[in-house]
């Protein structure tokens, strides 16, 4: 019996909702299934700021890719240039809340007169993996502090991931302090693998993946590896948990239409 070797059918993108008249035809030059994007998220809150200036007050390119995940594509990137100097003394709740917070009003207070507009919406995060003796744990900073904080990462039963979320927005009103600012800490717990050798250890801190990310490991990328479960948002160890995002987005802008509307109020009852 002749041997045939089998080669897989293409896979294409799932059909979408709309007629199959309303797809762009292929060119014969593209090879290979037909990329789409999704549609974007359609929500009122969203589309209300929709074409409007967002600015992500961070450089992680993991945070943007979430964003880009339910549409928003076309963020301006503009990280603080402010020193994260907080005192690792202060609890992991308050140490994320302050830097995150820092971040957003910093950002904020230098792009509110930009000539390309004021934005419409801030949105900053700060991520920190603290041990279970509750030793705060930021990136790296070399291979030999890299290979330690994995390992102690390993020998213990589990840790936390906490992310800050800080979300603002400018008030149509004029009511002071002339901004919307609404937070969230959201906290996971992740175990590894108690049976990870340390050669494994060593090979992916030579990949370089995690030496720019708080503990020293990426969840989302080879990373995961290391980790064998997770109580709590998997969106949440990447950098910036989605859900409670949108809510603070909605709520920040929600506050800004409840107080037009009680402008509106009370100058009728003038």
């Amino acid at each position: 019996m002749s041997d045939v070797k089998y080669t897989p059918m293409p896979l294409e993108p799932p059909p979408s909702y709309e007629t199959t008249a309303s797809i762009p035809p292929r060119s014969p030059a593209t090879k290979g299934p037909l990329q789409r994007a999704p549609l974007s998220l359609d929500l009122p809150f969203l589309s209300s700021i929709q074409g409007r200036r967002i600015i992500l007050a961070s450089a992680s390119p993991r945070r943007r890719q979430l964003l880009a995940q339910v549409g928003f594509s076309n963020l301006s990137v503009i990280p603080s240039t402010v020193p994260e100097a907080f005192p690792k003394t202060l609890s992991p709740f308050e140490y994320v809340l302050q830097t995150a917070t820092q971040k957003a009003m910093t950002v904020y207070s230098s792009q509110i007169d930009s000539p390309e507009g004021e934005p419409a919406l801030v949105i900053a995060a700060d991520t920190v993996v603290v041990s279970p003796r509750g030793q705060i744990l930021e990136k790296p900073r070399s291979e030999t502090d890299h290979i330690a904080m994995l390992k102690g990462l390993r020998d213990s039963v589990s840790h936390k991931v906490y992310t800050a979320v800080v979300v603002m927005a400018p008030l149509s009103s004029a009511r002071d302090p002339g901004y919307a600012l609404e937070s969230t800490v959201e906290e996971t717990t992740v175990k590894f693998g108690s049976d990870i050798s340390d050669e494994l250890i060593l090979s992916y801190v030579k990949t370089r993946e995690g030496a720019d990310k708080a503990g020293g490991y990426g969840i989302q990328g080879i990373g995961a590896l290391l980790v064998d479960r997770i109580e709590g948002s998997f969106d949440n160890v990447v950098g910036l948990p989605l859900r409670p995002t949108l809510a603070l987005i909605e709520k920040v802008l929600r506050n800004d239409e409840d107080l037009v509307d009680e402008f509106a109020e009370a100058d009728e009852d003038e």
